[in-house]
Formats: C-alpha cells, sequence, structure tokens
C-alpha cells in the first residue's frame, strides 16, 4: 500500500494544501489495519472501505514520513473524481543527479537544482484486483515535463531491495490485500475488497 501511494504521490497535481492532521492519518492507519485483516482472515467478507482525501494526505505527512524515500519531501494527493488523481511532492533533484548518468550538456536535469516541486495528473482505473495509472500531464517547477523523464524519477525514487528497478508507471499492478477495485470520487475513494 506504501508503494501505490508513494507512486501516485510522484506521478499524481494538486492547487490547494489539504487539511491534514496526526489523528485523519491515525484513522487512515486503522482502515488499512482492517483492509490487511479482512484480506487474511479465514472468510474474507466483501467491505467496502470509504478513504478521505485528509486521510491519505494527513498519513503521509504523520504516519509513514520517515517510510517516504530520501530526496522527496511533501507529497500531496488529490482525488478529483472518475477516476482522476492529482498530485504534487517535492523533489531533491541533486539527489536524483548523484544516482544517474548525465546525458550531457542537453540533458534538461542538468539545469535543475534543489528541492523543485513535480505536479502531475493522471487516472487510476482499477478492477478484478488489478491497476493501472495513466499519466495524463506533469510538470516540474512550472514547466511541462515529458512522460519519459516522469518515467526516469518514478523509477528511481521507486527503486526497493525487491523491486530493484523500480515502479514502471506503463504497467498494470496487483492490488494488495485482495483488493477488488478502487473507485476514485471528488475528496474520496472507496476500496472495495
Amino acid at each position: 500500500m506504501l508503494l501505490l501511494l508513494l507512486a501516485l504521490a510522484i506521478t499524481v497535481s494538486t492547487t490547494a494544501a489539504p487539511q491534514i492532521s496526526r489523528e485523519q492519518g491515525n484513522s487512515l492507519a486503522r482502515k488499512i489495519d482492517a483492509i490487511n485483516e479482512n484480506a487474511t482472515a479465514k472468510l474474507a467478507t466483501p467491505k467496502r472501505t470509504p478513504i478521505t482525501e485528509p486521510e491519505v494526505n494527513s498519513y503521509l505527512a504523520f504516519n509513514i514520513k520517515e517510510k517516504i524515500p530520501r530526496g522527496l519531501t511533501q507529497p500531496q494527493i488529490r482525488m478529483v473524481g472518475n477516476g482522476q488523481l492529482a498530485g504534487r511532492v517535492l523533489v531533491d533533484m541533486d539527489d536524483f543527479k548523484r544516482g544517474r548518468s548525465s546525458g550531457g550538456i542537453m540533458d534538461p536535469m542538468n539545469y535543475i537544482s534543489g528541492q523543485v516541486p513535480l505536479t502531475a495528473r493522471g487516472a487510476l482505473s482499477t478492477r478484478d484486483g488489478k491497476g493501472q495509472f495513466q499519466l495524463t500531464s506533469a510538470e516540474m517547477n512550472g514547466y511541462p515535463l515529458p512522460k519519459p523523464l516522469v518515467q526516469e524519477l518514478v523509477r528511481y525514487f521507486s527503486r526497493t531491495a525487491n523491486n530493484p528497478t523500480g515502479y514502471n508507471i506503463d504497467e498494470p499492478f496487483n492490488l494488495p490485500a485482495k483488493i477488488r477495485e478502487i473507485t476514485v470520487n471528488p475528496a474520496e475513494s472507496i476500496v472495495v475488497q
């Protein structure tokens, strides 16, 4: 669930900071625990769990702040509706550039440094325990960012010991915890097991 939230935060634009609180973050933590418990139950029951935008952003800010990859800060997700998500994250471009080989003087990433806002929009479609994200637009520091550069950033910051190549935003993925689908409505998503 953490990697899904982070990948969406990296690959998804928001205009206003959502209202966040430790209480909202703890509320989502309890919901995630209940989703996982239902998935591991001997007789898992069909279940619908509403998750609000403030809960997600509070969870990112308070509950898993230490688990967010080094080089990324202040991730925010906005649930637009009709499957549409938007997001914002500050990216440490110096950290990113240390971990990649340069494309020479024509590489646009060579001219960006420090903490830079990355915003993006896209659509999440889910069905039968599978999900896919379709990136529709991205900007870095207000300038359009081509999809290959977004993909490079996502791969770099989503690498783990279990997934050393990182997340590919074009590939379908399995939803965790026997989740069948996620419906994205304005300011709220419904997780269906």
